[in-house]
């Protein structure tokens, strides 16, 4: 066994995976693997944000076809077994198996960096064909070609994290382009070439000429439906592992909705969604709904990826952040600059690590956990301007509500009129949405706030559903443009909007806390805002 050639530890690292309470079986992807497998179709690249499996998946791969070890135990239980070609390629190949993010913590450079992994991959091939005789300072490549001459034994490569040399701040541009040349002198049009599977988080982009990988098919999640269903989790599959969680749970905390709320909202390029897999798992291993990103890292990349150019899509985010799609051109490519300027650029990026999802044209935040992550970048953020200004008012906005203190609201309402909103001119009912949602921005800290959700007999702008103490008030809150605060309530209570916070029949009382109507009004003609605050009858 060597340190890349042949080595058990994919084998190992995914039994552990399948061993896990919430495994979910994704081996029908080597059902369309196979038949790719010493074809011009056997260079394939798939790219998705972090936690979306796939190392796992490289793992899976590489446990399949090595002859590293015996791993029927694990896939005669798995979907591939029942496959024509399941045992014609169990352990049948010679797998060389990288992961670029496997380095030391002495790595300063380039050339330590790529020094290290050509000797041991040198030293594996030489010590598993030790009857040939190599030239001392022959290249992987020339080793490889000698071994296929001799014994016409081909390899399957798997190159796990192949993207990692563009983060680190250590490597130039011109030692970017040595990797891509020695990634093409090793796998282009090299007959000892069985497949190469490549994953990471960029799509090979156009880091120079665009030639040197141009061999590989690339997938995507946004640009490309192949494959789609093998990364992340599906409505499907989420419900098989919340019902597993039920079985095995004795006191279930989360709930199904909550998993859609906090970790569905990323859209393939079929339209299908997927839930961040790792969070999801978490999630019911902990019975708890909550944020599974790194306290620190999601927010410091967020916020570099926006002070790139935080005029250009400042205004966006008040949107975004209001549960509004904005228009984007997303080139997932474009996430390979390191300078990012454009509001294209710095949105492309962002889809690419999983910040914001691409579906029809348009970015979003896709969940809870993500808009979390959002919401704290607007709170602490002050080069974000009035976006920022706004989010340090909610939390007085907020307790006015409860209070009943529409002298309070309404001058937080014209506050926020009177500073700079380019963007939001007001002239729209969605305009006014967005401020509402900036105002009320700490109040998500304790309830889940929807908005233009069914309620009664209609559908209202905005309900508070007490998330933390189920004793606390329940929000209903209905916008009118040139239309009184008195109006706005008494919609609320013609058509029943508080009935969303009753339970269903049969079920327990699950908010006890106050029925509070809150109606806001805004006259264009002398742009003042009236707000009306009523608790309703049970």
């Amino acid at each position: 066994m060597g340190y890349y050639l042949n080595n058990e530890d994919p084998y190992l690292k995914y039994l552990e995976v399948v061993n896990g309470t919430y495994f979910i079986d994704k081996s029908v992807i080597l059902t369309e693997i196979i038949p790719l497998i010493r074809t011009s179709q056997k260079y394939v690249c798939i790219t998705r944000p972090r936690r979306f499996g796939k190392t796992t998946m490289a793992n899976m791969i590489g446990a399949f076809f090595s002859k590293a070890c015996e791993s029927a135990d694990v896939f005669d239980s798995l979907a591939i077994a029942g496959d024509s070609g399941y045992s014609l390629h169990l352990n049948q190949y010679n797998v060389i198996y990288i992961d670029f993010s496997d380095m030391d913590d002495a790595c300063r450079d380039y050339h330590s960096f790529i020094g290290r992994i050509k000797k041991r991959l040198k030293r594996d091939l030489r010590d598993a064909y030790p009857k040939i005789s190599f030239d001392e300072d022959s290249t992987i490549s020339e080793d490889l070609l000698c071994i296929n001459q001799k014994t016409r034994e081909q390899f399957i490569f798997i190159l796990d994290e192949w993207d990692m040399v563009f983060g680190l701040n250590f490597i130039s541009d011109e030692e970017r382009r040595q990797y891509l040349l020695f990634l093409k002198v090793l796998l282009r049009d090299r007959f000892y070439v069985a497949f190469a599977y490549m994953t990471g988080i960029m799509p090979i982009a156009k880091y120079s000429s665009g030639t040197e990988l141009n061999n590989f098919l690339e997938y995507t999640m946004a640009s490309e439906e192949k494959y789609s269903e093998y990364f992340g989790f599906t409505e499907i599959e989420v419900s098989l592992l919340y019902s597993r969680y039920l079985s095995l749970e004795k006191n279930p905390h989360v709930t199904r909705e909550g998993l859609r709320i906090w970790y569905n909202g990323y859209h393939t390029k079929s339209g299908g969604q997927v839930y961040n897999p790792r969070s999801v798992i978490a999630a019911l291993i902990n019975n708890n709904l909550g944020n599974y990103w790194t306290s620190s890292g999601p927010y410091d990349e967020i916020s570099y990826y926006i002070s790139q150019n935080v005029d250009a899509v400042r205004d966006d985010l008040a949107l975004m952040v209001s549960g509004i799609p904005v228009s984007a051109k997303v080139r997932e490519y474009a996430a390979a600059s390191m300078n990012l300027t454009t509001r294209d650029e710095i949105f492309s990026a962002m889809v690419v690590y999983g910040f914001l999802n691409y579906e029809n044209g348009s970015v979003s935040i896709p969940n809870r956990e993500l808009m979390e992550k959002f919401d704290d970048m607007l709170m602490r953020e002050s080069s974000l301007g009035y976006v920022h200004r706004l989010s340090v008012q909610s939390e007085r906005m907020l307790k006015a509500t409860k209070a009943g203190d529409t002298s309070a609201m309404a001058e937080i309402l014209e506050y926020a009129h009177n500073i700079e909103i380019p963007l939001l001119s007001y002239n729209h009912e969605v305009e006014l949405t967005a401020i509402i949602n900036l105002v009320y921005l700490a109040a998500r800290d304790s309830y889940r706030v929807v908005r233009e959700n069914k309620g009664g007999t209609g559908y209202v702008d905005f309900l508070f559903y007490p998330a933390v103490n189920k004793n606390d008030d329940c929000i209903v809150l209905e916008l009118k443009v040139d239309d009184s605060a008195e109006h706005a309530v008494a919609q609320i209570k013609n058509k029943k909007y508080a009935l969303a916070f009753a339970p269903k029949p049969g079920e327990p009382l699950m908010y006890t806390g106050r029925r509070l109507a809150v109606g806001i009004g805004y006259d264009r003609k002398s742009k003042k805002h009236e707000c009306m605050v009523e608790i309703l009858a049970d």
